[in-house]
């Protein structure tokens, strides 16, 4: 008997521990639902690291899913034609969705029932209809469901919100001025199964303004930690309707604050593509001028400094590492962050508030 307590006391002391390890480090099983969207290469790229599993790919298009499959020599044994055929056969835990933005409700609805979490490329959805129906579904069945953008994981988006929101450097936000696009994306040469639904503005819910203007109101919204707006107005452009007619390709977003002004120039004119954000206050103004530059100068300063930043630490400089962390309650997301369902419906409201000003030339008071 007393051999067999010191067994067991063992086994507590040492292969628990081990086993708890083991469960933790087990990789998470992802399923990727839609190829249409070219950043899907992000994920189908991804070098792996032990953290992700590619369980499966939704794709019906066979000859999208060869082209991108061979590109990062996957198996096209992973592809499935549906996500209930993808669902019965691998289980997953999580789903990325790289489809249209129209397709997103549709994604959401087939997962959260089944308790699959859920991370969709930005924006959320196509209008606060869709977007609502989905934070339901995701409340309703407690999942996890985030929003991906590329300059949530700029290191120099990071260290403008620390040094003006965290530790107050500059005083009082005055005015944030986000750019963002390109020169269109038949210009940089999308794949055409992307432009289709691109230039669609009922499956992307508009142009320049959807496709690029969300980055802004994603900012603004998680730098003013989701303080809500007074007023919206918008302007939209063709200056190429010869190639997109359906849609805008030039859109710009003023949004009115209680004591800030957000400004978003969205656009597929660019000369060429850009990210970036000016963040001014009371005493100086920091600029975040790509992923890794930024510029600032405070108001004792005599002349504007530059810095070089590094990438930020993992899981902070990867989408899906810190999904799988997220959804292991490894990391909890603060308040309005930029991955955030709250920050997200709020990007949603704003968008739909600019394309209704767009639409009538008016104002449009936020409720």
């Amino acid at each position: 008997m007393r051999n067999k307590q010191k067994f067991i006391l063992f086994f507590c002391l040492f292969f628990l521990p081990l086993m708890s390890i083991a469960q933790k480090e087990k990789p998470l099983k992802l399923a990727v639902v839609g190829l249409t969207h070219s950043h899907v290469h992000w994920i189908l790229g991804r070098p792996d690291q032990g953290d992700i599993e590619l369980v499966g790919i939704v794709e019906p298009n066979r000859d999208l899913a060869e082209r991108f499959l061979k590109r990062h020599k996957l198996s096209m044994d992973l592809v499935y034609k549906d996500m209930d055929a993808l669902f019965k056969a691998t289980k997953p835990e999580a789903v990325t969705a790289f489809g249209s933005i129209f397709e997103h409700l549709e994604v959401v609805e087939k997962c959260a029932p089944l308790g699959i979490h859920v991370m969709v490329e930005k924006p959320l959805a196509v209008n606060m209809v869709h977007a609502q129906k989905m934070a339901d579904l995701a409340k309703k069945h407690n999942i996890q469901l985030l929003t991906n953008y590329e300059t949530t994981w700029y290191p120099t988006n990071h260290f403008v919100y620390e040094k003006a929101v965290e530790k107050n450097k500059i005083g009082q936000i005055t005015k944030v001025v986000v750019h963002d696009g390109h020169q269109g994306p038949k210009e940089i040469g999308v794949n055409q199964e992307f432009l289709d639904w691109l230039t669609d503005p009922i499956l992307n819910g508009g142009g320049a303004i959807t496709d690029f203007g969300c980055y802004g109101a994603n900012l603004i919204t998680w730098l003013l930690k989701g303080e809500k707006p007074k007023k919206i107005a918008a302007i939209t452009q063709q200056f190429k309707p010869e190639i997109y007619p359906k849609v805008d390709d030039e859109a710009t977003i003023l949004i009115e604050y209680e004591n800030t002004q957000g400004i978003v120039q969205a656009s597929w004119n660019w000369p060429f593509s850009r990210k970036d954000m000016e963040v001014y206050g009371e005493s100086g103004y920091f600029k975040a001028e790509d992923r890794n530059n930024i510029a600032l100068r405070l108001q004792n300063d005599k002349e504007e400094k530059s810095l070089k930043l590094p990438e930020r630490p993992y899981p902070y400089n990867d989408p899906f590492a810190l999904f799988a962390m997220v959804i292991k309650k490894e990391v909890a997301l603060p308040p309005y962050d930029l991955y955030s369902l709250e920050n997200n419906l709020m990007v949603v409201k704003i968008l739909d508030a600019a394309r209704e000003s767009a639409r009538t030339g008016n104002h449009v008071i936020f409720k």
